[in-house]
C-alpha cells in the first residue's frame, strides 16, 4: 500500500477503536507493521484524532497509546539484526509519545468540565508509563504538573469550550446512548487493569521457565542527583545495600517456611533427620 492508502485504512480502523483488547491489539498491529514507510503519517491520523474526537474516543486512544508503547519497546528489545536494531533504536512510536506528550495529554484532557470524565483515567496511565519507565520520569512529572495546576472544576460547574472560548449551557450532558457506551467501556478497561496488575505468567516446569521481557530501558537516577532522584531507586538501593549475603539463616529460613507450608508427617520426618544425619556424617 502506498502512504495515501495506509492512512486512509489506519485512520479506518482508529475510529472504530473501542476499550476491547481485540480493537486495540488490532490498531497496534497495523502501526507496527507499518512504521517503516508510513510512521509519520500514522502519528499524524493519532493526533488529529486526540484533537478532534469525542471525548469517549480520546480516552480509547490513550489505552491504545499505552499497548503501542508497550508493544514497541518490546519489538525493540527482542531486535536480532544490527539493522533492525538500528531501525528499532528510539522504541519506534515510544518517541513520538515522548515528542508530543503534553499535547496528547491538553487533548485527551482539555480544562474544565469536559475534561473531567478522562482525568483520572489518565492519570492512571501516566503513573504506569512512570512506573515502567516508558517514557522518561521526568517528562512525565512534567505532565503531572500541568494537570494539578489546572483550577478545581466542580462537576456541576458549565462546560467551556478551550478553542472558541465562548460559554456553554450549564447543562450540556452527553447522549443517552454515549453515556451507556462509557459506561461499558469503562468496565472492560478497569476488568483489563485488574487483569494486568494480578495475573502474571507462570511455569510449573522451572525448565521451561524464561523471565518476563522488560518494556523498560530508562536507567534509575544516579546517587549524585539528591533531591531529584526518584522514590523508588532510593527504596531499590536501601533495600540493595541491606541486604546480606546468603547463609545459613537463610538455609534456616526456607526450611521453617517449607514446613510451614508443607508439613512433614511424623514418618517423613524422622526420615528427614536420618537423611540430615548422614550427611553430616558423611562430610565429617
Amino acid at each position: 500500500m502506498d502512504p495515501f492508502e495506509v492512512r486512509m485504512q489506519f485512520i479506518d480502523i482508529l475510529r472504530k477503536l473501542n476499550a476491547s483488547q481485540q480493537s486495540i491489539q488490532k490498531l497496534v498491529s497495523f502501526a507496527v507493521k507499518h512504521f517503516p514507510p508510513c510512521g509519520e503519517d500514522i502519528w499524524d491520523c493519532i493526533i488529529e484524532e486526540t484533537q478532534k474526537g469525542s471525548i469517549n474516543s480520546r480516552i480509547n486512544i490513550l489505552y491504545f497509546l499505552d499497548t503501542l508503547c508497550e508493544t514497541c519497546l518490546m519489538v525493540k528489545s527482542n531486535s536480532k539484526s544490527e539493522r533492525s536494531r538500528a531501525a528499532n533504536a528510539n522504541g519506534l512510536y515510544v518517541q513520538f509519545v515522548a515528542r508530543d506528550l503534553t499535547r496528547i495529554i491538553e487533548s485527551i484532557v482539555p480544562e474544565g468540565k469536559q475534561g473531567l470524565p478522562n482525568l483520572v483515567s489518565t492519570k492512571q496511565i501516566l503513573e504506569n508509563w512512570r512506573s515502567k519507565r516508558y517514557l522518561d520520569p521526568q517528562k512525565v512529572d512534567e505532565v503531572f504538573t500541568m494537570l494539578d495546576a489546572r483550577p478545581r472544576v466542580s462537576s456541576d460547574a458549565p462546560v467551556s469550550s478551550s478553542s472558541n472560548k465562548r460559554p456553554h449551557s450549564p447543562r450540556q450532558n452527553l447522549p443517552h446512548k454515549e453515556v451507556m457506551a462509557r459506561f461499558e467501556q469503562d468496565r472492560e478497561r478497569h476488568k483489563r487493569l485488574r487483569e494486568r496488575r494480578w495475573v502474571q505468567p507462570t511455569s510449573h516446569n522451572p525448565a521451561s521457565f524464561q523471565a518476563p521481557q522488560l518494556a523498560s530501558f530508562y536507567p534509575v537516577t544516579e546517587p549524585a542527583d539528591g533531591q531529584e532522584e526518584l522514590a523508588l531507586d532510593i527504596e531499590f538501593e536501601n533495600e540493595w545495600e541491606t541486604t546480606s549475603e546468603w547463609n545459613e539463616d537463610d538455609d534456616d529460613a526456607i526450611k521453617e517456611e517449607g514446613q510451614l507450608a508443607f508439613p512433614y508427617t511424623d514418618s517423613e520426618e524422622e526420615e528427614m533427620q536420618r537423611y540430615r544425619h548422614g550427611v553430616k556424617v558423611n562430610q565429617a
